[in-house]
């Protein structure tokens, strides 16, 4: 224990095993995960260029490798990238979040047979961090890389491992894993003093995890350009120029000393909303009352999902306004309101009903509407909705049209029931002219084999 101190204290360059007191943690990060799952089944686009626009194919969300080297930017608009993408003739996608969901799904189950539920802490849709205390210390490369493997063989989807005495020092070794997939094979392991240190050297503070532009622009402005250089700041310093608590325990993490412990995984939401873009933008006020309406319905649906009631609904819409006398357009501000329901509910009824009223008081005629949003709140578990003596319910039967309704529309799919407050052109809808099949969600769309 005094020798960890010493090394912690000075830094000393040594190849003695790091043996914290947390024992090590690892993060596995989905290589270009939306990319990787147009791949999966799309074999032939392996080694080439991918890239997946976002909501109304607006801006470039995820690129694989080979378009970073053509030297695309991350979220650059399509239109703006769009000629070198035609001349290097790049495969698009719109963002195909059927697809993506199921695949994060089928990664992070597998990572839970792997190595225990109790051990995974889904962290997003793409990452999760592992808590590696079973696995002998001599053996966590061998491990790393069976991890990647697995995954990779049984979803099809690319990952890379990093595993140190800490997450914060495990988001570094993943970072290191990137910088040369080939070399590395994807997997880093920081077991010694020695790898962290120089780890840290090759860590830019802009990648530091919890480390955002703004702090990293004032790093630099103290001579601070790497995660090496920043652990050797006094902890009253960090204390002081880094956020208070949270910036010592960064410094702390990135030391090896672990502050960050693995979280239980949230099962039941204490917040549900449900935003989208239009595919063009809306005037007539009905047109913004089905979208909401539409919006309701899904986020209903998480609801039960979690067995829950909402006391609270909010909307909103987003005003598309002039920004100049060019002709040109931006976001007004967002026009919002909300009700506080007579009782806690999740029968999408009473939630669209709710909902039409917001609208109502929100709408302005004559207004382009870019963007509309619900969200529920005052969230508790449905058992403990209190009745109204006053006011007679058909709580049961409800119940029984809502669960009937959700097993035919996850069975059916594309909501084949829905009500007609949801409308039914729905001209409104996100415009995805790129998109790929649905391949593990409809039947209509399972990957054909000739």
């Amino acid at each position: 224990m005094q020798q960890q101190e010493a090394i912690l204290q000075h830094h000393n360059a040594t190849n003695s095993p790091f043996r914290g007191s947390g024992g090590m943690y690892a993060v596995v990060d989905c290589n270009s995960f939306y990319c990787s799952c147009e791949r999966v089944f799309r074999p032939e686009l392996i080694h080439k260029p991918v890239v997946v626009l976002s909501n109304n194919d607006g801006c470039i969300v995820s690129r694989s490798d080979e378009v970073k080297a053509l030297g695309v930017d991350m979220a650059v608009p399509y239109f703006k990238a769009k000629d070198v993408i035609e001349e290097n003739d790049v495969a698009t996608f719109s963002s195909n979040y059927n697809l993506y969901g199921d695949l994060s799904w089928r990664v992070m189950e597998t990572l839970r047979m792997i190595i225990g539920a109790q051990n995974v802490e889904v962290y997003s849709v793409d990452e999760a961090f592992l808590n590696m205390n079973a696995v002998p210390f001599e053996k966590l490369d061998f491990a790393a890389l069976q991890i990647r493997q697995t995954v990779e063989q049984w979803t099809g989807v690319a990952v890379s491992v990093g595993v140190a005495p800490t997450k914060t020092l495990s988001k570094v070794a993943n970072h290191i894993a990137k910088l040369n997939k080939k070399a590395s094979s994807c997997v880093t392991v920081l077991k010694t003093q020695d790898d962290i240190n120089h780890a840290l050297l090759n860590t830019p503070v802009k990648d530091v995890w919890g480390v955002g532009t703004q702090y990293a622009d004032k790093l630099r402005a103290f001579g601070i350009f790497d995660a090496y250089h920043l652990i050797q700041m006094p902890e009253e310093w960090a204390r002081k120029n880094l956020g208070g608590v949270v910036g010592l325990r960064l410094i702390k993490e990135l030391k090896g000393e672990p502050f960050i412990v693995m979280d239980e995984e949230l099962v039941q939401k204490k917040m549900i909303a449900t935003t989208r873009m239009f595919g063009a933008p809306v005037k007539d006020k009905q047109s913004v009352k089905e979208a909401v309406a539409t919006y309701t319905s899904r986020a209903a649906e998480k609801l039960r999902r979690q067995f829950s009631a909402a006391s609270v609904i909010s909307a909103f819409i987003v005003p598309k306004i002039p920004r100049s006398n060019d002709g040109h357009f931006s976001h007004g501000p967002i026009v919002s309101d909300c009700i506080m329901l007579p009782h806690a509910t999740c029968v999408t009824s009473e939630l669209i009903k709710a909902a039409m009223q917001i609208v109502d008081r929100i709408y302005e005629e004559g207004k382009l509407y870019k963007k509309a949003g619900v969200m529920l709140s005052g969230i508790i578990q449905d058992t403990s909705v209190q009745g109204d003596f006053f006011v007679p319910r058909e709580e049961n039967n409800n119940r029984m049209l809502m669960s009937m309704m959700d097993n035919i529309n996850f069975s059916m799919r594309d909501d084949i029931l829905k009500f007609a407050a949801s409308g039914t052109k729905r001209n409104w809808k996100m415009r995805q002219e790129f998109r790929s099949p649905r391949y593990t969600s409809r039947w209509d769309e399972l990957c054909e084999v000739r």
